[in-house]
């Protein structure tokens, strides 16, 4: 499994980790491929979409060939992927930073990807020795905000 991270500062974290999950689940394809659907322009070379949960300081989004973890601080969003080749982790990496850097272009968000593994891991990705261990999935969340629960 290929893997990279990217830790966005900001102090919106929370916004942008919802603005990204519900756009995600608002479309069938992520990045430059979903143009056919969205009207948002690209090439076709798009991820497909699986799947997307998230909660008020976590999210996964899921891919055909990998996935997004999203985890929100008061300091930044830290986004790991994972996929299965270097082309696939490639998509990913590209399909997610042209969405968070669009929805947080008056912010000047920049995601910029690293190999995972590179830094220690903290907090709850943090195994005993500081290694980054996997997390149990969240509870679904089928795309409708808490407030408009009933």
């Amino acid at each position: 499994m290929y893997a990279s991270r990217a830790d966005v500062p900001t102090d919106r974290a929370v916004r942008y980790l919802a603005q990204l999950c519900k756009h995600t689940h608002q479309v069938n394809e992520l990045g430059p491929g979903h143009a056919n659907r969205s009207g948002h322009g690209g090439d076709g070379a798009g991820v497909r979409l699986q799947h997307v949960e998230w909660s008020d300081a976590e999210g996964v989004i899921e891919f055909a060939d990998g996935r997004c973890t999203l985890r929100a601080t008061s300091t930044a969003l830290l986004l790991n992927a994972e996929a299965d080749s270097p082309e696939r982790l490639r998509r990913i990496e590209s399909a997610i930073a042209l969405r968070l850097e669009g929805i947080g272009r008056r912010d000047r968000l920049a995601v910029v990807w690293e190999p995972a593994g590179t830094g220690p891991a903290t907090g709850r990705d943090a195994g005993p020795s500081g290694e980054a261990v996997r997390r149990p999935a969240l509870p679904r969340r089928t795309g409708v905000p808490r407030s408009e629960r009933s």
